[in-house]
């Protein structure tokens, strides 16, 4: 359920920031937009949302600019409390995660850079969960790193190599990175219609609505 990548995060909280702006070369192309991603998102969701992998609670700062209520969470101890200082202590962000939430009338669930933490059986788990107390109407709106194939995810764990990113290559392949088929057929197994946009090279936006 991604808890094997706390302390992954518990060590980047400091500069996670810092990454996200680009100035990681290594990661540069995977946050290329990474504020136009966020507002995406952000301008996808209404009502009350529930935010997974709040992180430093950047989409959650674009949320509640909207005027939105949002349930944040997030596993990491060092995420919370950068995000709860820049928040000014005004969002609601608790431990938990994917699996692991308070369940209230939501209606958006969002994610940005997250939902690989999860195996493909624990994605279908999430969508299965979600399914069962979004109304129709409700969205789902996960920003991640998806590939169109198999061969395209392959491609880019070579490039990352030929390219001299290690530490790039190095997630990609430890971590649990899909497929747009997999995803799709996921989403419409559990009841939701979805649609797919590509951000960049890496990320797309998967929007998922509940249907009747």
């Amino acid at each position: 359920m991604g808890k094997e990548f706390i302390e992954l995060f518990e060590n980047w909280a400091d500069s996670y920031d810092e990454s996200v702006t680009g100035q990681d070369p290594e990661y540069k192309d995977v946050f290329l937009h990474y504020e136009r991603i966020l507002d995406e998102v952000a301008s996808r969701s209404l009502g009350h949302v529930l935010e997974f992998g709040t992180g430093t609670g950047n989409l959650t700062a674009k949320l509640m600019g909207r005027g939105l209520k949002v349930t944040g969470v997030e596993p990491s101890p060092a995420m919370r409390k950068i995000a709860a200082e820049k928040l000014k202590h005004k969002a609601d962000i608790i431990d938990g995660d994917f699996l692991k939430f308070p369940i209230y009338p939501y209606n958006t669930i969002v994610s940005t850079y997250a939902f690989h933490h999860l195996t493909d059986e624990e994605k279908a788990e999430a969508f299965h969960t979600y399914g069962q107390f979004l109304a129709p109407g409700g969205k789902i709106v996960f920003a991640d790193t998806m590939y169109e194939s198999e061969e395209a995810y392959k491609e880019a764990i070579q490039d990352a190599l030929n390219k001299g990113f290690l530490n790039l290559a190095e997630d990609l392949q430890r971590e649990y990175y899909t497929t747009i088929p997999i995803l799709e057929k996921i989403a419409t197994s559990k009841g939701f219609s979805v649609t797919f946009n590509q951000c960049n090279n890496f990320v797309w936006i998967m929007e998922c609505v509940k249907e009747s």
